[in-house]
């Protein structure tokens, strides 16, 4: 999202004010997002602990008194909500519209919802049935099964364990994710066109990658020599009599009378169909009562989809994330909640919003999806809470006690505090900018606690964090986790339940770091826009008063270049301004890559240039003996374009190439 401060000091010059998109788990569409934002839907009421019975009539009174007023506050059209108990569906409710136009109603049988990234369960479940029947070895290197070659990370192969715990190592990419009208390419070809660059070694850090799971996809196409689209009907809809869902771009004719229009708000017009890229990843469209069917599989050891050991196996957590928070298991992620463990997985598109859990032990199951973008993220709210409060209220054996702090919070708060970079982020192209502003910042509060403005309250307040065991912090008045790896004496990584199994945050190198750089990119920008004003200022202040320009020779001449690369420049920035915040929108992939290239042709010539230029502009100034006044400026205007440099080649605005 936006970074306030950074947008106020910055936007129309250098445009690097970028949104960041929302990350396909827990937040919305494709694309990533340091944290959550603030939800505008009310939290539920709090209820004591265990106060509901899981009964129908339980469930309905408490969705009734929660989902209406939510949607309407949220502005989200309709939403579908299930619980399952013990092999059967308790309850499956429909709220507002799936067509606001037409005034239809959600029918939670039989009306479609995009559940997004958690389509890659069906994913998952494929690879395992591929594994169970021998086709597939988790711990083999992946290249066995493919007709294209993915490049091993200083010697060591990827492999299917890997990608479905998104250890792979995969920098995020963006474009060509999702589109609007286009015919989707072959699954093959789209993953054959790009391969992201591998910026973690295969393993070793939690990095969500929807080009990983595409890529298990295609490998179920080539071991079972089946399209993925006919596999997953075949294999798994097929077998739980899921009729209402389907992977197929466009729908099934059948089936898009079904389809529930998507929002931007519940109270504006109805938006186009998503078409996702990389299909595996997130492509699904299925109806409420098809969710259950699904979900009611897993809760029966694997059901007539896996064998018992191998469900067990999939919903095993792998520990690869930092210790003391959730974990990925094979494809699922896990969420402890008031002791109780789920796994799951929620999804994200730019207009529907899932979540779906499972809770093994108690052989229970809730999914809940959303058609509508909303207010100020309301659907993260939303489902968030709905999620908690169900545990709270039908789960819990007895109140929650108060945390109670550690004797070493205030220090290990100290050593929490710094300036951090998201593990799932773009690296190798000018989009690398986005990290600069997704930098997550650890402060203190005035008691000495964290304060992470990213991780905020569902009202969007601070969180109160308590550390309840070494270097793992507890929401005082929620659910949330905190926990930091240390090493040799420092945290060196930490993250936060909601998205521990899959992102991480590390410490941002010094070079990248926004805690110096914004500001000395706002000293650079205010002082280049000054000397590049200075310029027309002059000509008709010399003009009006006809005074002639005190300048001769070369230092004339570096005069009028350093100036006329500053507008250069300028116009640069303010070209890369209308890139990066188009990033957000999908439609405009592709159709800017002339302007990419232009500016990364001129932007190279600006950003070099300008360096040399105050340079040698710096040199003339000392050797005429200049005032002191036009001596100082020159200085002030080489530490500028060595900032603006700087950030050009940490970030990646001096490369060459419209990939993202």
């Amino acid at each position: 999202m936006w970074k306030h401060a950074l947008k106020l000091g910055l936007a129309g010059l250098l445009g690097l004010a970028a949104a960041v998109p929302a990350f396909t788990q827990q937040s919305p569409s494709l694309v990533p997002e340091p944290a959550p934002k603030a939800a505008a839907a009310p939290a539920l009421p709090p209820a004591p602990a265990g106060a509901g019975t899981l009964t129908k009539a339980d469930v309905d009174a408490w969705l009734d008194g929660y989902m209406p007023y939510a949607l309407a506050r949220g502005d989200v059209a309709g939403a579908v909500v299930v619980v399952v108990k013990d092999g059967q569906v308790l309850t499956q409710r429909g709220f507002g519209y799936a067509d606001v136009a037409a005034r239809k109603p959600v029918d939670p049988e039989r009306t479609l919802f995009r559940p997004g990234s958690t389509s890659k369960l069906f994913t998952w479940t494929a690879v395992m049935q591929q594994v169970e029947a021998g086709k597939l070895d988790l711990d083999a290197d992946v290249n066995r099964y493919l007709d294209f070659r993915i490049p091993p990370y200083r010697g060591k192969p990827l492999t299917l364990r890997e990608i479905m715990t998104h250890t792979s190592g995969f920098e995020e990419i963006i474009k060509g994710l999702l589109a609007f009208d286009k015919p989707v390419k072959p699954l093959g070809d789209v993953l054959k066109e790009r391969i992201p660059e591998r910026i973690f070694a295969p393993g070793s850090t939690p990095a969500y990658s929807n080009y990983a799971t595409a890529l298990a996809g295609y490998i179920v196409e080539r071991v079972s020599g089946m399209k993925f689209d006919d596999y997953v009907e075949r294999n798994i809809f097929q077998r739980l009599g899921m009729a209402h869902t389907s992977f197929r771009q466009p729908l099934p004719a059948k089936l898009r009378p079904l389809m529930s229009q998507g929002y931007e708000l519940g109270s504006g017009k109805a938006q186009r169909y998503e078409l996702i890229g990389l299909a595996p990843a997130g492509a699904a469209a299925s109806s409420g009562a098809d969710m259950a069917k699904f979900m009611i599989a897993h809760l029966n050891d694997g059901g007539p989809l896996l064998k018992p050991e191998t469900a067990r196996l999939m919903h095993t957590a792998q520990n690869k994330s930092v210790p003391g928070n959730n974990q990925m298991a094979l494809g699922f992620y896990e969420q402890w909640i008031d002791g109780h463990r789920a796994i799951g997985h929620g999804g994200d598109t730019v207009y529907f919003h899932t979540e779906l859990m499972i809770f093994p032990a108690e052989k229970v199951g809730v999914f809940i999806s959303m058609n509508s973008a909303g207010k100020d993220g309301a659907p993260n709210g939303i489902r968030g809470a709905l999620m908690d409060e169900f545990v709270d209220r039908y789960l819990a054996s007895g109140p929650r006690k108060p945390p109670v702090e550690l004797a070493t919070a205030k220090e290990h708060a100290r050593m929490l505090a710094g300036n951090w970079t998201v593990s799932r982020r773009i690296e190798s192209s000018f989009a690398s900018i986005v990290s600069l502003l997704g930098e997550m910042k650890v402060g203190l509060d005035d008691d000495g606690r964290p304060l992470i403005a990213g991780v905020p309250a569902l009202g969007g307040a601070p969180r109160k964090w308590i550390e309840v065991a070494p270097f793992i912090w507890e929401d005082a008045y929620g659910h949330e986790r905190l926990a930091a790896q240390v090493k040799d004496g420092k945290v060196v990584r930490w993250t936060f339940a909601m998205v521990s199994p899959f992102m991480v945050w590390d410490r941002t190198p010094w070079y990248a770091s926004g805690s110096w750089l914004i500001p000395a990119l706002i000293f650079a920008l205010a002082v280049i826009l000054v000397t590049a004003v200075s310029w027309p200022a002059g000509w008709i202040a010399r003009r009006r008063y006809g005074a002639a320009l005190a300048l001769e020779g070369n230092a004339r001449k570096a005069y009028r270049l350093t100036r006329g690369v500053s507008w250069l420049v300028l116009l640069v920035l303010a070209g890369w301004a209308v890139v990066i915040s188009g990033i957000e929108n999908f439609d405009t992939h592709g159709k800017t890559d002339w302007l990419i290239l232009l500016l990364q042709v001129v932007g190279t010539i600006g950003f070099l240039g300008l360096f040399g230029l105050a340079a040698w502009n710096l040199w003339l100034a000392f050797r005429g003996r200049r005032g002191w006044f036009a001596t100082l400026w020159a200085v002030l205007l080489l530490l500028g374009a060595f900032f603006v440099l700087w950030t050009a080649l940490v970030f990646k605005l001096i490369s060459f190439g419209t990939a993202f």
